[in-house]
């Protein structure tokens, strides 16, 4: 089984439980990864998302994106961001539906209830070196999702998830996310 190295992870993360992988949390920290493996990787998107003007992110956050960037495109694997992350043009990632850039990297959007995430959480993965035929299967769900993210609380409106529901990755996705990892070719 080829590893799989998870970069920023929670310290209660589900991919601890995974065979072959090999979680850097905080206690950990990422930045200390040496390589030699493909990366699933979950940088803090909160200087990156929707709502950055009402976040108080570390001085070193926005880095920390950059930097699991440029691991994504020199070992192989994915990053996964919330949809509309101003990570995208701060690194010249392709859109969904843009093509590829010079790494041969590309976008790939999907709500992350397909993968059981009781709200949408529509997501933009950044994949280098598997192709699109590659990836593992995409559970697609059609429907509206029990929750939502936020919102303004309207009468008859769907429940909001908690905040650690909005920083979990589902246990099928994270299985999901790194059987692609483990097929990444040509790099590593």
């Amino acid at each position: 089984m080829r590893p799989v190295a998870i970069l920023f992870a929670r310290q209660d993360s589900i991919y601890k439980t995974l065979p072959g992988c090999d979680v850097f949390d905080m206690d950990r920290d990422a930045r200390t990864f040496q390589g030699g493996m493909p990366v699933v990787a979950h940088p803090p998107c909160r200087a990156w998302g929707r709502l950055r003007a009402f976040a108080n992110p570390r001085p070193d956050e926005m880095n920390l994106g950059r930097l699991a960037v440029a691991l994504v495109r020199e070992f192989g694997g994915v990053l996964e961001h919330p949809a509309g992350s101003t990570l995208w043009q701060a690194q010249m990632i392709p859109l969904p539906g843009a093509g590829r850039d010079q790494w041969e990297g590309w976008t790939f959007a999907a709500p992350q209830k397909w993968w059981g995430h009781k709200a949408e959480k529509s997501s933009w993965f950044y994949i280098v070196g598997v192709e699109p035929p590659e990836l593992p299967d995409v559970p697609m769900v059609l429907g509206e999702a029990t929750h939502v993210v936020q919102s303004r609380k309207r009468q008859g409106h769907r429940p909001h998830i908690k905040k650690s529901e909005r920083e979990h990755t589902p246990p099928p996705l994270a299985e999901w996310l790194v059987e692609l990892a483990r097929r990444t070719k040509g790099r590593s």
